[in-house]
């Protein structure tokens, strides 16, 4: 059965008018879609289009240009395979599954347009359920939205604004974001468990200053956390926060930002966390995964990131190690596997904070037993492929890392012909990098087989590197 749902952007909310989008299911009318202004890239701040839907079965999607003269189109993921028609400034496709998009007019990767098809909600909560507390657009006290709460805060479409900026949630509720919900504020879940946040709306933080460091979703001290469904847009910090914490699940999040330090998904000393089908466009690292840092102490393990879209416009789509107890003999950083994952962007102007893939063991820490398979590359303005070593980073660490071992690269395809070669360097001869197998590394049309290839930079602190 061909379904879709169509969200009106509330009165007051940023949008664009670079696109008209319309969807409709087989046989039915052109629905409208709201166009969200986003803004992207740290380094030079552009406002760029978003727009969301839910679909089932076979639908049909018109996107029209509305700048100068249309003359090439393209769609990204180059995974997605998606055939299209160009005609009058309008592109026609048709979507037999949700997908993340994005769409690209005469070559503009910053004035494109985001389009994410959801999923159909599950279970979308009764609106008239004793179990739901209404929230109507407005200004919220916290006081008022907590008191005497029921299992759901639901906030319907419409602009939210939290007087105290922060949300803390109490242990087993849930808290529902309405399609055309724009919550101004932030979510936090401290020392709770079993917590949901999902729906279709958005959390908004464009208009807080930088140095507020306001993150969309702070997760610290609580396990069993849900999230899902929802879009971040513009935090001063990170999209999500995850603190010594544990069991936690991220599906279908999308996240936008453009200031320094405004990472996506950032997580320190914690365990068994599942992030899956997330578009992360980030003005930092996208995915991060650390130790112990500020009051947060432990190791950290059984991370899974799979079937997901990454573009770091400054920094690492993947950074894994670079923090840990550096007073206490550091920590283990393990378990790690990322995906089916399509990177569309990495571009650093630091070289030491090259990679698309990052492994950089610091504060004594050992990092071992990571996966990354089945991961494609499209674009590189600046940077490298993959960046393992054991590092001694004088920004961040105090201590050089112990080691990096048993690490898989298989099935990785960088699109483009050239790049920075990629490094695999240990510290000295303790600290070392310690069997790495490279499988199926392509550049272009061309299978890297050999050690002394000039797209890998490997010095003498490696042991038991394979490329098959």
């Amino acid at each position: 059965m061909s379904q879709v749902i169509t969200y009106d952007a509330p009165t007051g909310a940023k949008l664009r008018d670079d696109f008209s989008v319309h969807v409709r299911s087989l046989g039915g009318e052109w629905q409208n879609i709201s166009v969200y202004e986003v803004r992207v890239d740290m380094h030079n701040v552009r406002e760029s289009s978003m727009a969301y839907f839910d679909m089932q079965g076979e639908v049909e999607v018109a996107v029209k240009y509305l700048g100068s003269d249309l003359k090439e189109a393209v769609i990204r993921p180059v995974s997605s395979n998606l055939t299209f028609e160009v005609s009058d400034d309008t592109i026609k496709f048709s979507l037999n599954h949700p997908i993340k998009l994005s769409i690209e007019c005469n070559g503009d990767r910053f004035g494109n347009l985001h389009l994410f098809a959801n999923p159909l909600e599950k279970e979308v909560p009764v609106p008239s359920s004793t179990e739901v507390r209404l929230i109507r657009p407005g200004i919220h006290r916290v006081p008022d939205l907590l008191h005497d709460l029921p299992g759901t805060l639901y906030f319907l479409p419409g602009l939210h604004y939290i007087e105290e900026t922060i949300l803390p949630i109490p242990a087993g509720k849930t808290v529902y974001l309405a399609g055309g919900a724009v919550l101004v504020g932030s979510l936090v879940c401290e020392s709770v468990q079993d917590v949901t946040i999902r729906g279709r709306g958005m959390i908004y933080l464009s208009d807080f200053h930088r140095f507020s460091a306001f993150r969309g979703i702070r997760i610290v001290h609580s396990k069993h956390i849900s999230v899902e469904g929802i879009t971040v847009i513009d935090p001063p910090h990170y999209s999500i926060f995850i603190g010594e914490s544990s069991n936690i699940s991220i599906s279908n999040f999308k996240a936008f930002s453009s200031r320094g330090w405004s990472d996506g998904i950032d997580m320190m000393a914690s365990n068994h966390i599942t992030i899956e089908d997330v578009f992360m466009r980030n003005s930092d690292d996208c995915i991060a995964i650390y130790g112990s840092r500020w009051n947060f102490r432990g190791s950290t393990s059984n991370i899974t990131v799979r079937n997901s879209t990454l573009w770091a416009d400054v920094a690492h789509p993947v950074m894994i190690g670079i923090h840990g107890d550096h007073d206490f003999n550091g920590d283990i950083i393990e378990n790690l596997c990322f995906e089916n994952i399509d990177i569309l962007e990495h571009h650093e102007p630091q070289p030491n904070y090259w990679g698309a893939m990052a492994i950089n063991s610091g504060d004594n820490n050992t990092v071992r037993d990571v996966i990354f398979r089945n991961i494609r590359i499209e674009t590189i303005e600046v940077g490298q492929i993959f960046d393992i070593r054991v590092v001694h980073n004088q920004d961040y660490n105090p201590e050089p890392g112990r080691r990096v071992e048993n690490v898989l690269l298989s099935d990785i395809h960088y699109l483009g012909s050239a790049t920075n070669p990629s490094r695999i360097h240990g510290f000295d001869d303790q600290r070392i990098v310690n069997g790495i197998t490279i499988k199926n590394l392509h550049i272009g049309m061309e299978k890297i087989t050999q050690r002394d290839h000039p797209a890998l930079d490997i010095n003498s602190y490696v042991q038991n590197i394979k490329l098959l």
